[in-house]
């Protein structure tokens, strides 16, 4: 009886909603309102302010909370000490990626990794937007660049170049720029940013730059690149096979910026489980 309701309540607590607890524990919404309204008929205290729009812990709640997060933790830690005892890992882990990178390099491995353990099942979710891991119930994120500051851990997993380039056509017909300078002289084909990344005398250095042409798909760049129509700047991914057979050509290597990172981030709160510390090794392994 002490246990019921605890885990509606802290998830409650830490979405804001009851819709949003009840798809993460897959339960009624009505479910898991009625073992909230048990939880504090059985302590006699409001645990939440409720209104039509919005839920928020009242001051007992609060209290409530930090001591119920903590027991959930603990409780999660000895099963997933029972579940290290296993010979295979198993079980579902959800992902979240940008959509690109995603579909390009973490879901192949992904299948690659889902050879090998017959046993886990995968969900991954592909969108540029930046998702709250524990308010959506995802295990694990894939996130690219500079990291903003949160209270999610990370792990590195690989490196990512920017490269600057454009076709041979376009350079016998325009020239090819000597310096960052020369770069408002030129065709940029945007995406959606209006300024390009580079390194000038060991500083970072961002520079605006215009044209007649923005998208905001990579693949629709490299195209525009490639039929001669001006100078893009996309990360390796995008650019490595045009670059390997020579329809793109680099410019100006001695700016370009340094490599930024490739990120696994999962929610500090939550013990990284056996398959999902297998996944992570894994694609470190094959990144890096």
């Amino acid at each position: 009886m002490q246990w019921e309701g605890i885990r509606e309540f802290v998830y409650v607590a830490e979405s804001g909603s009851f819709t949003q607890a009840s798809k993460k524990m897959i339960i009624s919404t009505a479910q898991v309102s009625r073992q909230i309204s048990a939880l504090e008929k059985r302590l006699k205290i409001k645990l939440f302010y409720r209104t039509t729009r919005k839920v928020s812990l009242t001051e007992e709640g609060h209290i409530f909370y930090q001591h119920c997060r903590g027991a959930l933790d603990a409780l999660d830690a000895a099963e997933q000490a029972i579940t290290n005892l296993q010979s295979k890992p198993q079980g579902k882990i959800r992902l979240t990626a940008p959509v690109t990178y995603g579909e390009q390099q973490i879901l192949p491995l992904v299948n690659s990794f889902m050879e090998r353990y017959a046993d886990i099942e995968v969900e991954a979710y592909l969108t540029n937007l930046q998702m709250d891991l524990v308010e959506e119930g995802y295990d694990l994120a894939i996130r690219l660049g500079k990291l903003n500051d949160s209270s999610m851990i990370a792990k590195k997993l690989g490196t990512r170049t920017h490269y600057l380039c454009a076709s041979p056509a376009y350079l016998e017909q325009e020239g090819e720029p000597q310096s960052l300078a020369e770069l408002n002289q030129h065709s940029c084909l945007l995406g959606t940013l209006d300024y390009w990344h580079f390194k000038d005398s060991s500083r970072d250095k961002n520079i605006r730059v215009t044209g007649r042409l923005r998208y905001n798909s990579g693949f629709a760049l490299v195209d525009a690149a490639l039929k001669g129509l001006g100078i893009v700047q996309l990360p390796d991914y995008y650019l490595k096979q045009h670059l390997t057979q020579g329809d793109l050509v680099t410019l100006l290597d001695n700016y370009r910026a340094p490599d930024d990172g490739i990120w696994a981030v999962y929610p500090q709160n939550r013990h990284l489980s056996p398959k999902i510390r297998l996944l992570v090794d894994y694609l470190a392994e094959q990144l890096s």
